[in-house]
């Protein structure tokens, strides 16, 4: 197939070159118009685009200037059969739209995947079981700083803990002056041990 359209790239070269005289912007036009048949088969949908794992860059028209690239895509279903229903239309999708993916770091079919500190599963969405042990080894904070980069790390949990707005409260309060000696946290240390 490769040789057959290099040979009909030659022959349409070789008639465009003899003896009709074009302006430029004709030519241009033409061109535009006809594609060159290697060209076409590199960027055929039945061509192997991926054969070294990566997109052919020509075959991407930018939008607005920019490449498309994708990252992050979750989707299950019932049953594997329409597991890869979805990811047929996806990969249809993303062909039509020349949105490149790169199959060497996809990752496909699978019970449980972690992302972005969360454990997804048919379960549901959980908080990672690593970063919340980490959290719960925390001592209690000597500074209203060092509080409020507590709570700033529990903020992003605080979906996954029960009543998080009203023991959160109570620490979101502290002011610096109660930090220093005589400061009564014994409701402050109760709201940081039951969070």
């Amino acid at each position: 197939m490769v040789r057959l359209a290099e040979t009909q790239a030659k022959q349409r070269r070789a008639t465009s070159n003899e003896g009709s005289f074009q302006i430029k912007f004709e030519a241009d036009r033409e061109a535009s118009e006809e594609t060159d048949p290697v060209l076409q088969l590199v960027n055929s949908p039945v061509a192997d685009m991926f054969a070294t794992g990566e997109p052919n860059e020509f075959s991407l028209v930018p939008v607005f200037g920019q490449q498309s690239f994708v990252d992050d895509i979750f989707f299950g279903g019932e049953d594997f059969d329409s597991c890869l229903g979805t990811l047929d239309r996806l990969l249809a999708r993303f062909a039509q739209y020349r949105i490149s993916i790169s199959f060497i770091k996809s990752i496909f079919c699978q019970p449980k995947v972690d992302f972005l500190s969360h454990e997804i599963s048919p379960e549901g969405i959980t908080a990672d079981s690593k970063k919340l042990a980490a959290i719960t080894e925390l001592w209690f904070p000597t500074s209203k700083r060092g509080m409020q980069s507590f709570l700033r790390a529990l903020n992003y949990y605080s979906r996954f803990i029960q009543d998080f707005a009203v023991y959160g409260t109570t620490l979101y309060q502290l002011k610096e002056e109660d930090f220093g000696p005589g400061g009564d946290f014994s409701v402050a240390h109760g709201a940081f041990e039951v969070l």
